[in-house]
């Protein structure tokens, strides 16, 4: 999960960086809602706008077990 992040001055920046989180941090965190709520993100917002995305948005099973073999190898 990627958040962006806010420069010193408290205002977004014109080359917007992201924080990036690991599933460990999310899981500490409660789990993927919890997580959304501390951020001040509405789960509710979050779900309709993945239901509006088409399918080929989302990985296959197969791409996922790759993905995630690569992400397990490079550690």
């Amino acid at each position: 999960m990627a958040v962006k992040e806010k420069n010193k001055t408290g205002s977004l920046s014109s080359t917007p960086r992201y924080k990036t989180y690991s599933i460990a941090e999310v899981m500490a965190a409660g789990g993927t809602t919890a997580f959304a709520n501390k951020l001040g993100k509405n789960t509710a917002n979050i779900q309709g706008r993945l239901n509006k995305l088409p399918d080929e948005a989302f990985l296959t099973k197969e791409e996922a077990d790759k993905a995630l073999k690569t992400l397990n190898e490079s550690k």
